[in-house]
């Protein structure tokens, strides 16, 4: 039988893209039912004690899967290059209290409208500065503002990543291919949350802990960055981000920042790096 909490988690997640396929633009009457069919059946094995908890998560990684590659499909069509200065804040894709009480609501509307727009307006301001460089031809201050496109630049990035990374009743556990590969590179989930969790904990100041796709080793790599661009790597693809700066735990944790990331899996939303995988996983390098 599958625990109440499951079911919930799933069949909350149901309702949720039922929502989204309502408003969908890029998707017919026809395939809208299509999707809605699926829903159905899932919402059939929830309350089936025929099925497994397993059974039910590779049939929401199926629907979400297909659902965002319609999505990744009309975002090349709509997708095109920002100009210099154009970056904006992204929307978090639920309420600031959502994540409570993981996460406060006044940690998370300053941790979004406030830190994550300096680094919106910072990576513009450096973007504009850079522009007007070589239009001038003046280079005097090259140093000081290739620091700043790569200190704001990696930071909206990385929050770009980080809000989509949660949600309030997303789903706990991977499934599927990256669940696979989390196993073949760190021997299982468990070894790879731990490992994961103290990377956290003992990143050196402000920072962050990274699960990347590596194309050229093609396998998973955990990784940390101070700041958010020192001490990482090129060549590799984030799919999970953990912030441990103080302004993302502080106000609520203190000085606790262990049970700070030990509460963060609870937001964790893994159907998002499964479908950033399925899309990093196209790129493979030729290994050394």
């Amino acid at each position: 039988m599958i625990p109440k909490d499951y079911q919930f988690q799933l069949y909350s997640w149901g309702k949720e893209l039922e929502t989204a396929l309502g408003i969908s633009r890029h998707l017919d009457q026809d395939e809208k039912d299509e999707f809605q069919k699926d829903l159905d059946l899932l919402y059939e094995a929830l309350a089936d004690d025929n099925y497994t908890i397993q059974d039910c998560y590779l049939m929401a990684t199926d629907i979400h899967q297909a659902f965002e590659g319609s999505r990744s499909t009309e975002a090349r069509v709509k997708n095109k290059p920002v100009p210099p200065g154009k970056h904006k804040l992204p929307p978090l894709g639920y309420s600031y209290q959502a994540l409570e009480p993981y996460i406060s609501r006044e940690i998370m509307y300053l941790h979004h409208a406030k830190h994550h727009q300096s680094y919106v307006d910072g990576l513009n301001k450096a973007e504009l500065a850079l522009k007007n460089a070589r239009e001038t031809k003046n280079f005097a201050l090259i140093k000081h503002y290739e620091r700043e496109l790569a200190f704001h630049g990696a930071g909206h990035y990385l929050h770009t990543i980080f809000w989509k990374n949660m949600s309030p009743h997303g789903k706990r556990y991977p499934t599927g291919e990256l669940l696979q590969l989390i196993d073949q590179s760190f021997g299982s989930f468990s070894a790879f949350k731990e490992q994961f969790s103290e990377a956290a904990k003992n990143v050196e100041g402000a920072g962050w802990a990274i699960l990347v796709w590596a194309p050229r080793a093609n396998r998973l790599e955990i990784l940390t960055a101070e700041k958010h661009q020192n001490l990482s790597q090129w060549d590799v693809i984030p799919l999970l981000v953990l912030d441990v700066w103080e302004h993302a735990y502080y106000l609520q944790y203190k000085n606790e920042r262990p049970k700070y990331v030990d509460n963060w899996w609870n937001v964790v939303d893994w159907s998002d790096p499964e479908s950033r995988f399925k899309q990093a996983k196209a790129v493979s390098w030729e290994s050394y």
